[in-house]
Parts: C-alpha cells; sequence; structure tokens
C-alpha cells in the first residue's frame, strides 16, 4: 500500500469517525455504551499495530519510527532548505534512498495519524455516554 494509499484511508477513517460522533447524540445508551466499547478495543488494536509495525521497521530499515520522530525536526528543515532554492543535483542512488525514507516516513506518519483518529474516537464516544450518564441520574436538569 502506497503513502497516498494510506492518506486516502485516513480520510476516510476520519469520515466514518465523524459519522458516529454525529450519530451517537441520538442512540440509546446501551448502544452508545457499545459503541465505547467498540471504539476502546479499535484503538487499543490499532495502538499494538502500530507498535508492531514499529518494530518491524527498525529491524528492517535499521532506524525505526522513534528515530524518524526524533529527527523530524533535522529533516523538515533540511527539505525547507532544498525546497528554497537550493539546487543539489543527486545521483539517482542518493534519490532513491531519498524516497525510500521519504515514503517510510510518510506510511509511519499515516499510521500514528490512524491511531490518533481511533483515540479520539474513542474519546468523543465515552464522553458523550459520561454526559449522557450524567444527565440520566435524578436531579439532573
Amino acid at each position: 500500500m502506497t503513502a497516498q494509499d494510506n492518506f486516502s484511508e485516513l480520510t476516510d477513517r476520519i469520515n466514518q469517525a465523524q459519522v458516529k460522533v454525529e450519530a451517537a447524540a441520538r442512540q440509546g445508551r446501551d448502544q452508545l455504551a457499545a459503541e465505547v466499547q467498540q471504539a476502546q478495543v479499535s484503538a487499543e488494536q490499532k495502538a499494538e499495530e502500530i507498535k508492531a509495525q514499529a518494530a518491524r521497521s527498525r529491524d528492517e530499515a535499521g532506524a525505526g519510527w522513534q528515530t524518524m520522530k526524533d529527527k523530524w525536526q533535522t529533516h523538515v528543515a533540511h527539505l525547507h532548505d532544498k525546497t528554497a532554492g537550493k539546487k543539489v543535483e543527486l545521483d539517482q542512488r542518493k534519490a532513491g534512498f531519498r524516497a525510500d525514507a521519504a515514503e517510510v516516513y510518510a506510511e509511519n506518519a499515516i499510521d500514528f495519524a490512524l491511531a490518533a483518529v481511533q483515540e479520539a474516537e474513542y474519546a468523543v464516544l465515552d464522553a458523550v455516554l459520561a454526559r449522557a450518564d450524567a444527565e440520566a441520574l435524578p436531579g439532573a436538569r
């Protein structure tokens, strides 16, 4: 799957989460509680997938997700310098390595974003459920 495909998946996942969040306000408490539970399970599964993929990336590429994350600021500054008009001729091999690294980083960033969207969905659904529980208590407005 390419980074472009992954980014499309991220967009689809955000749209799905939006639909679920909007529907949550119209659901009964039991159905909402089930949605919260499912969102939590999905968020935990995605987090585990991210951990496993990061471990694979470290093993395969020799530089894992954490290393890329730590070097993010340097990487961004370097890219800005290059796009600011510095024309550096790279041979095909160097360009290929840079493209490979950029693709790995993009895929990891999208996976991280997918996990964040899943966690945000869980948090919003849980908040809606907590508000519904609070309003269902005797004496609530």
